[in-house]
């Protein structure tokens, strides 16, 4: 388990030791393929979620799950403590790429864009305001500006690589690959 990372203020609520790169819609009836975007500072998801989750307790009350792709971030644990409460983490391989999506313990959800931590500044903003547009129905690939011929060459590489390792695939450890010669 993450030991915690943030702290709490004079009403013992959770705040955020650094403030979350973070855009949401209004509160309202949910609108478009996600409810806001998140802009992480690196690809640990454990290090980046504390301060986010501190921030959407406040519209979620508190947080008991998120959902990610499983292949965007490989390295995280089943748990977590952060606000002090245990909170779940759970990868998918058919969660949407570039999503994630936090439960509150009431079963409110919001879906968030994710966008890559080492974006362009000026991409991510442009991005982050859109995406958190009231009325803004775009999907995760249009938001992103990717075509479709790109996300099914993504598609297809993704499911070439799970077929691979799902048949024992590997790569030959450097000392059994045979030199030409």
């Amino acid at each position: 388990m993450t030991p915690q990372l943030t702290r709490k203020n004079d009403q013992n609520a959770t705040v955020p030791a650094r403030t979350p790169r973070l855009r949401l819609k209004p509160k309202a009836s949910p609108s478009g393929y996600v409810d806001g975007a998140w802009w992480p500072r690196s690809d640990d998801l454990t290090a980046e979620l504390p301060d986010l989750l501190a921030v959407l307790s406040v519209r979620l009350g508190r947080v008991d799950r998120v959902l990610y792709q499983l292949k965007a971030w490989p390295t995280a644990p089943r748990k977590m403590v952060t606000g002090g409460r245990a909170v779940r983490l759970d990868g998918y391989r058919l969660q949407p790429v570039n999503t994630i999506e936090v439960l509150g313990l009431d079963r409110d959800r919001l879906t968030l864009l994710v966008i890559p931590p080492y974006t362009d500044a000026t991409d991510a903003h442009t991005t982050m305001m859109t995406a958190a547009e009231p009325n803004n129905t775009a999907t995760v690939d249009g938001l992103l500006m990717i075509n479709p011929r790109d996300r099914d060459k993504r598609a297809q590489a993704a499911t070439a690589q799970e077929r691979w390792e799902s048949e024992g695939g590997t790569i030959a450890p450097p000392a059994l690959v045979r030199l030409a010669g």
